[in-house]
């Protein structure tokens, strides 16, 4: 069951992709600022920001504030230094032939190089839908089975998995993300809305009661909280098409700014309030603290339809990894169904959001949002005499790889306590 993509004879033409192959093609509709602001926000807001409340309340607020406001900051800068080395390889070249992060890592590094942004690619997206598999079983389980019972024999988690499986099935056998788009529109609408309601909610809960807050929680859940705030600013992989889209590219750097700064605010007020709401009873999934009603209970939903619909727009990009190198390039339905089944499996498997989340924020976008940014930026400039930002890049790669070896450690245990 493989099939070739498009049915036009111009596409039937084309060649198939091959190793240096940019993934995009040109944008035949360049984007406003507005726009490209937008798309910032679109493409680095999800699920990981129903997180932070719980990370707050094992990190601290102060200290969890501190924490995204740091990552803010790095992962801006990281995502300048994709755009500084693609800029600067097109200076050599003369021409642009780098539209995505596989790109630059090929143009850099060869085939090797184009392997290590892959596997990174998979798993990171791969990462996302486990997350919002885990979501969305554990919502419909507190909003129609909170007593614990099961639900046709299974557990409840596993009945809502398993329940929607086959409907994965047909929306991720779609080949174009084309006819996903006005889902993926409802799905962002949606998220805000969302947001903007928990945050009410919260503000209420606040003036009613004090509770009994932590401002730092010690040096020993600083990687697990460096792990969730990495996680919710995921999409370094879209700054590239996100600016090569961009009508005015001089000033990219300065909306990309904008975007994170407005984000980040966001992600504070939504984390310090969702924990100044509950304290100590803050839970991985800061929706199940709103309790039962009407408006509670079309939140939640609303969030579940959300990442439901936006579970195989994140998976596009494993499929076409998969397709590329596996398939030459052809659309191949089993594979497709092998993969959401393998997704499905972790996400059974896991029994922890927020600690999913630290775990795949401290592993695979770590070494995508600042390792290999910083490494990719060394190789292109090693020959200019800028020490300063040299230094930098060096001190992120390594600063790097101690977050992923010792956060992803202390995330897996996390994950193994809490199933003992």
């Amino acid at each position: 069951m493989v099939f070739e993509k498009g049915g036009s004879s111009t596409e039937a033409l084309s060649p198939l992709p091959r190793e240096e192959t940019p993934l995009l093609g040109k944008a035949s509709h360049l984007s406003s600022q507005p726009k490209t602001f937008a798309n910032v926000f679109i493409a680095i807001v999800g699920a990981g920001v129903l997180g932070l409340p719980y990370t707050f309340k094992k990190t601290g607020w102060a200290f969890g504030v501190l924490m995204i406001v740091a990552v803010s900051i790095a992962t801006y800068h990281c995502m300048m230094l994709l755009v500084y080395s693609r800029r600067k390889l097109e200076s050599l070249q003369g021409f642009s032939k780098i539209n995505s992060f596989g790109d630059l890592a090929f143009s850099i590094c060869g085939s090797i190089g184009r392997i290590a942004a892959d596997v990174m690619i998979v798993l990171s997206q791969a990462g996302f839908c486990v997350s919002y598999l885990m979501f969305i079983a554990n919502t419909m389980a507190y909003v129609f089975n909170s007593s614990g019972d099961t639900v046709m024999g299974f557990k409840p988690k596993a009945f809502y998995i398993w329940a929607g499986f086959p409907f994965q099935l047909g929306l991720n056998s779609i080949p174009t993300l084309t006819h996903l788009a006005p889902l993926s529109i409802f799905a962002d609408v949606v998220d805000i809305g969302a947001m903007g309601i928990v945050m009410v909610e919260d503000v209420q809960i606040i003036t009613k009661q004090q509770q009994d807050l932590l401002a730092f929680g010690g040096w020993n859940v600083l990687f697990y909280g460096l792990g969730v705030a990495i996680y919710a600013f995921e999409g370094v992989g879209m700054v590239l098409p996100l600016e090569t889209e961009a009508k005015n590219k001089e000033k990219f750097g300065r909306v990309l700014g904008l975007s994170m700064i407005f984000i980040c605010l966001m992600y504070v007020s939504f984390g310090v309030l969702g924990y100044f709401a509950f304290g100590d009873e803050t839970k991985d999934i800061i929706t199940t603290n709103l309790g039962f009603g009407l408006l509670s209970n079309l939140v939640q939903l609303g969030l579940c339809v959300n990442l439901y619909f936006t579970f195989p727009i994140m998976m596009n990009p494993v499929y076409e990894v998969f397709e590329r190198r596996f398939f030459e390039g052809r659309y191949c339905v089993w594979q497709r169904w092998l993969v959401v089944l393998l997704v499905s499996l972790v996400a059974l498997s896991v029994p922890n959001f927020a600690d999913f989340l630290s775990l795949v924020g401290s592993s695979v976008c770590v070494m995508l949002g600042f390792v290999l940014p910083a490494l990719f930026h060394l190789m292109v400039f090693k020959d200019e005499r800028n020490y300063r930002g040299l230094i930098l890049d060096a001190v992120i790669l390594i600063i790097g790889l101690i977050i992923v070896i010792y956060g992803t450690w202390s995330s897996l245990m996390g994950i193994f306590y809490a199933r003992d």
